[in-house]
């Protein structure tokens, strides 16, 4: 293997590393959530509190952290935000009062949400276009399985709930040295210093500048729904089990199986997306998606619920995958790490929508089939809007992200 295709494959291997623990991390507090309210008296309501200060974090994160890349490197910015909710997700351990673990969650989110939008760009600059999909895909797989192995941890360590966040702190303060010294800086953002344009570029140019507008708002809306969806369903697909009857232990591994669907979905999206026309691969994940939440709530028996919990995972982490691979190419380089941090930053807003929305349907007594039925026009229109960006530019027929690569200015 020569250095040329060394390069990449060590990006993408990194990024995977990084990812998985991101992965780890967030859905730490979830797992520990039992520890958490016992050693802390919390409440439900206060526990949710824990449970939002993290997800908050993530939007200013992946908003400032894309920002900041465009003018400093991609690789700085991804190392500082390892370091930073490697830090903090080590003090959670170790706090002794409310205010410390609000705090200590929130800027542990806000380090998970300035590395993503990073990760997604070092990974979509290292390889040719024909293989961007399958980049991002191979590296996102890290963060559901960083969230079956810290379920994995939380089991192993049932009265230690402490040990999660410091596996979850240890490991990225361990693997940010190794970046520093192995992760090559994006060549795309290298070859963009000096550009005369960059110093002046606002972000209201950057996100809808040289007709990016249309481009912007059906990232902004599919990511927005979708993630929506996605949140729901890690934070409420237990609590839906359980009313349908079924029990704890068969609850946890339906969610364990939603989170291997999830692995397996996200190589899926990618690699599906390069290889095949874009415009089908989206009707497929969606239609897909909406079969399987359809079986969540109609499944009655284990194995039934098993197979649909699966088949949800897949089908929503395949279609995250599909937008993250398409919003890189909408922008050109000088501006990418923006565009694609305030596709996720929305996305992250859907995240905080979700599990609200669940919560306040069941309050109404709408049940499981009320909350499930209530994602269907979310999710048409995100499949609308993500439809619409790959056929701006390209006949149908052509396979991946052409469309989106035509349609968007060059760097």
């Amino acid at each position: 293997m020569d250095a040329s295709s060394r390069r990449p494959a060590l990006t993408v291997a990194l990024c995977f590393i990084v990812a998985l623990i991101e992965g780890f991390d967030l859905q730490a507090a979830g797992t520990a959530a039992a520890g958490l309210r016992q050693s802390f008296a919390l409440d439900p309501k206060m526990l949710g509190w824990v449970f939002s200060a993290g997800i908050v974090g993530l939007l200013p994160g992946a908003f400032f952290g894309g920002w900041i890349a465009d003018r400093i490197g991609r690789k700085k910015i991804l190392v500082a935000a390892v370091l930073l909710f490697g830090l903090f997700s080590l003090s959670t351990a170790y706090v002794d009062s409310l205010q410390g673990l609000l705090l200590a969650r929130f800027m542990t989110g806000l380090g998970l949400g300035a590395a993503l939008p990073n990760l997604i760009a070092l990974c979509a600059e290292a390889v040719g276009e024909q293989r961007r999909g399958t980049a991002i895909s191979i590296m996102y797989a890290g963060v559901p399985l960083g969230g079956a192995l810290a379920a994995l941890v939380a089991m192993l360590f049932s009265e230690r709930w402490q040990a999660t966040f410091v596996i979850g702190g240890l490991a990225p303060l361990l693997v940010a040295p190794l970046m520093l010294l192995l992760l090559p800086e994006s060549n795309a953002f290298r070859q963009q210093q000096g550009h005369p344009g960059l110093a002046r570029t606002s972000t209201g140019q950057a996100l809808f500048g040289e007709s990016r507008a249309r481009v912007t708002l059906a990232l902004w809306l599919s990511y927005f729904f979708t993630l929506t969806v996605m949140y729901m369903l890690l934070n409420w697909l237990p609590s839906l089990l359980l009313e349908q009857g079924f029990s704890k232990p068969q609850a946890g591994l339906v969610q364990m199986l939603f989170n291997l669907g999830g692995a397996l979905g996200s190589v899926l999206g990618g690699l599906l997306l390069d290889r095949c026309n874009g415009i089908k691969v989206v009707v497929g994940v969606y239609a897909g998606l909406l079969a399987a939440l359809a079986g969540v709530g109609l499944s009655v028996g284990l194995l039934p619920m098993a197979c649909a919990g699966f088949a949800v995972g897949l089908f929503v982490m395949a279609a995250q995958l599909v937008l993250y691979a398409l919003a890189p190419p909408a922008y050109p380089t000088r501006v990418r790490a923006t565009g694609v941090g305030a596709a996720v930053a929305i996305g992250r807003l859907g995240s905080v929508a979700g599990p609200l929305a669940a919560g306040q349907i069941l309050a109404a007594g709408a049940g499981t089939a009320g909350v499930l039925l209530a994602t269907s026009p979310g999710l048409m229109l995100a499949a609308l809007a993500a439809i619409s960006l790959l056929a701006r530019a390209t006949p149908p027929g052509t396979p991946g992200l052409d469309a989106t690569q035509a349609a968007a200015p060059k760097s």
